[in-house]
């Protein structure tokens, strides 16, 4: 088998000092530190005088815990840091704020920035609309891409972290404006517009030309009310479908700019790598700006160069030696402390194995992207839960 060259360096702290770099997406499968990750991020940019702000779409709020906050919600909260002491370091003090998409409260914003004061509330009152909001199939994602452009257009950062969803759903968001469209331009949509437009009795003869058969469906199965509140909830939207196509549109362009930059988050492990995999093939296929791959979780030992077979000789070596002086003479005087040098180079032992098997892992990655940079995470010895722990991450992160 031949070896696999290694791939090219991910230097995160030239990306992050790039001033051109405005948006970095994270995305990846679920319980590879994707949330960890992205605060680290963060947190590390800031501290680079970077003014930074964190969006998880994550409703499992380990973002929150990671930052030493007792909750988050869907305005920006900011999060105390004290910044490291730089001597001869003029750089401006940077600031770092983090929140969770709210989706609802992120679609209340938008029917309230863009309908008058009577139709956002006929809107908001509506029960379809109320359903819609809280749990619609890809609701999640297209306000996900409502709040990243409603925080590049209010340019107060410098630098939007976005962490997504686990697993494939991190990249529907790149199939909303596609979807919004395609829902918006239904004839069915269409047709329930009709009553805003031509009067209830002409909209009665187009409806029943065309889905009468439907409509009577719709109504012995759902009822008269639910169809109604349908049908006013479309009418009082009609005017702000074209604000959803050209803000989805203009999020889009904002994800394929050279100011965004896409991290696939990964671990050494089978399945996730086969996730990166699909992530990084999805996003060239998209025109999506890819910077590399993090591979978290990676297990090192500073004594890689006492490899797995000889740290294991060793101890057996001592081991038989002091089974050779309990026989001879009852005890030996070193064996506890023996005990704890046997217990230790095998526990190497099981470091080195293992390091072997996640680097074979990935080089089937490497292997099948030589030019995607890849930079990697070592596996820390506790959960992340406060900003010291999101710094000891980003200092063996950014070390390289």
């Amino acid at each position: 088998m031949s070896q696999v060259e290694s791939p090219p360096h991910l230097d995160m702290d030239r990306l992050i000092d790039d001033r051109r770099t405005r948006v970095i997406v994270c995305c990846g499968s679920g319980g590879v530190g994707k949330t960890t990750t992205a605060a680290a991020i963060g947190l590390r940019a800031a501290e680079r005088g970077r003014h930074v702000v964190v969006l998880t779409v994550d409703p499992a709020r380990r973002l929150a815990q990671s930052m030493g906050l007792s909750r988050l919600d869907n305005t920006p909260r900011p999060v105390p840091f004290q910044e490291r002491e730089q001597p001869g370091d003029d750089e401006p003090q940077g600031s770092l704020h983090a929140m969770m998409l709210d989706m609802k409260r992120t679609f209340d914003e938008i029917v309230e920035a863009h309908a008058d004061p009577d139709r956002a509330a006929q809107i908001l009152a509506n029960p379809f609309y109320q359903s819609l909001s809280s749990g619609f199939s890809g609701t999640q994602e297209y306000m996900a891409m409502e709040k990243l452009g409603q925080l590049r257009r209010a340019d107060e950062w410098d630098l939007i972290v976005v962490d997504t969803p686990p697993s494939r759903s991190a990249l529907d968001f790149l199939d909303a404006p596609q979807r919004l469209g395609r829902f918006l331009d239904g004839r069915l949509i269409k047709l329930l517009v009709v009553p805003a437009k031509v009067g209830g009795r002409a909209y009665l003869k187009v409806l029943n030309a065309g889905f009468g058969m439907v409509t009577g469906v719709l109504t012995r199965v759902l009822g008269t009310q639910v169809l109604t509140d349908v049908q006013t909830f479309v009418s009082a939207l009609d005017t702000m479908f074209g604000g959803f196509r050209e803000r989805a549109d203009y999020t889009y362009q904002l994800l394929r700019a050279p100011g965004t930059a896409f991290l696939v988050i990964a671990a050494p492990e089978p399945d996730a790598l086969r996730e990166a995999s699909y992530f990084v093939e999805r996003l060239g296929q998209e025109g999506m700006p890819l910077a590399g791959l993090i591979l978290n979780r990676v297990h090192r030992s500073p004594a890689a160069r006492l490899s797995a077979a000889r740290s294991l000789g060793a101890a057996e070596t001592l081991q038989a030696a002091d089974g050779q002086a309990e026989g001879g003479s009852g005890g030996s005087a070193n064996g506890s402390a023996h005990a704890l040098t046997i217990a230790a180079l095998r526990l190497h032992a099981e470091r080195m194995q293992q390091s072997a098997a996640e680097h074979r892992v990935s080089e089937h990655f490497v292997a099948a992207h030589p030019h995607v940079p890849v930079a990697e995470v070592p596996a820390q010895p506790d959960d992340v839960h406060d900003l010291a722990g999101l710094r000891a991450v980003g200092d063996s992160f950014f070390a390289g």
